[in-house]
């Protein structure tokens, strides 16, 4: 899809930068979702362009440049701002996206004073800053002559609630949404989930189930799936867009590699999706595998289903002393729900799409800072951190900045009183909660 076809009653704002920054990854930071392809070969964006994002009820366009610039390392930046121009034509501001990591190229010097002649309002952004020792990096590129510049973290969406501040201070608020209605979230468009889990659990068996279809090629054998297939289903007026776990062409015979492959493609589909089901199978129990990979879920900040598949072939049908297993060896995923199905009789799948539907909307949820300080004066508080405020900065995962009375992250058992009356209060269910502390 071409930039031409972005909608215009939107403000447009263009990421630019020379191959290779993180304007991909900068870019889902900002839009909650994957829709650029990332990698880590230079030039890998080939995906859609640009995507709709929302801050504090300031909606606009996003446009990622990489997927616009042809994958050459070597290319003039005239050329990048040739590609780009129609883009940068109905900018409102542009971000000028540099690595915090590297030295300033000649390729950057040149951007920035090509940038500064289209007389945009430009924010410099310096990505891969994750930590107070890489911020002392940041006085080297006042040199790029840039008033704004921000240190962020893309891939650990850390600084972008300053950046989003000052780029969109002139952008007009969104009319209220309708009740029951929430921000960040399309009727329009389709809910993906990643079925994953380790070979042989039943995931292609489980997305036969869920699509009526027989278009993965499933077997017995560890690692046959190979059919890379994503599939769509309307249930209840909602699209339901299943990224196959699939495409495991196993390279070698061992066990040790279907295992690999497995984790390798799981953090694949799961960049891609909203809601993972993460399936276990009841004949084998929890294992070592199943951990891995459900962490890889809860990091990537993705509303989380537990499906217990081959429940028909389980010796001891007890549901009480499995999830039990689970919670003791998934202690991290406590939020997410546990659904017990047989995918090859089809008994129990059509119970997930209503809980996919759940995770979805919790996950998209927003709470204004009104509701949510009004929330803070109910809490037992009865820790030494002073809470003074709070805000909500994202969703997918919902993340909350608390403002303190003093510096440092809350106490473990602090964040999960908190994360726990969150979830009972404004229905964050399935879904793992994000909270950043700052000091007022």
């Amino acid at each position: 899809m071409g930039v031409s076809s972005v909608p215009s009653h939107l403000p447009s704002v263009v990421i630019v930068g020379r191959p290779n920054v993180g304007k991909s990854t900068l870019f889902n930071a900002i839009t909650g979702q994957r829709r650029s392809i990332v990698g880590d070969e230079p030039g890998i964006t080939r995906d859609r362009i640009y995507g709709e994002a929302e801050f504090y009820g300031k909606k606009f366009e996003l446009i990622d440049t990489g997927g616009i610039i042809p994958n050459d390392e070597e290319m003039i930046p005239t050329q990048i701002l040739k590609q780009a121009r129609v883009a940068l034509d109905q900018a409102a501001h542009i971000i000028f996206l540099i690595d915090g990591r590297a030295e300033i190229t000649g390729t950057d010097r040149d951007l920035a004073k090509m940038l500064r002649k289209t007389g945009k309002p430009v924010s410099l952004a310096v990505n891969k800053i994750d930590s107070p020792r890489r911020a002392d990096l940041l006085h080297n590129f006042h040199s790029l002559g840039f008033e704004h510049m921000f240190p962020v973290s893309a891939e650990h969406q850390l600084g972008m609630e300053e950046l989003l501040t000052h780029i969109t201070q002139d952008f007009a608020r969104e009319a209220a949404l309708e009740e029951g209605e929430e921000e960040g979230e399309k009727a329009t468009a389709p809910i993906k989930i990643a079925i994953v889990g380790r070979p042989n659990v039943g995931k292609s068996t489980l997305l036969n189930a869920l699509t009526g279809s027989e278009r993965a090629i499933v077997s017995p054998i560890a690692g046959t799936t190979r059919d890379a297939v994503d599939e769509t289903v309307q249930q209840d007026g909602v699209a339901y867009t299943f990224v196959d776990t699939a495409g495991i062409r196993r390279k070698g015979k061992t066990k040790l590699m279907a295992e690999k492959m497995s984790v390798v493609m799981a953090r694949r589909h799961l960049r891609m999706s909203h809601v993972a089901i993460i399936v276990l199978d009841a004949t084998e129990g929890v294992l070592a595998l199943d951990a891995t990979i459900s962490g890889y879920a809860h990091e990537e900040g993705r509303a989380v289903i537990l499906c217990v598949n081959k429940w028909d072939l389980a010796k001891d049908k007890n549901k009480r002393k499995f999830t039990e297993q689970i919670r003791d060896n998934l202690k991290f995923l406590e939020y997410a729900p546990i659904l017990f199905v047989s995918a090859h009789k089809r008994s129990g799948t059509a119970a997930l799409f209503p809980v996919i539907k759940r995770a979805y909307e919790s996950a998209s949820r927003r709470v204004t800072t009104g509701e949510l300080n009004r929330f803070v004066e109910t809490l037992q508080w009865e820790y030494d951190m002073k809470i003074h405020y709070i805000t909500q900065t994202g969703f997918r995962p919902p993340t909350f900045v608390l403002f303190t009375g003093s510096a440092g992250k809350l106490h473990f058992s602090a964040e999960r009183y908190l994360a726990n009356r969150l979830r009972e209060r404004f229905g964050f269910e399935a879904t793992p909660l994000v909270i950043k502390t700052k000091r007022r």
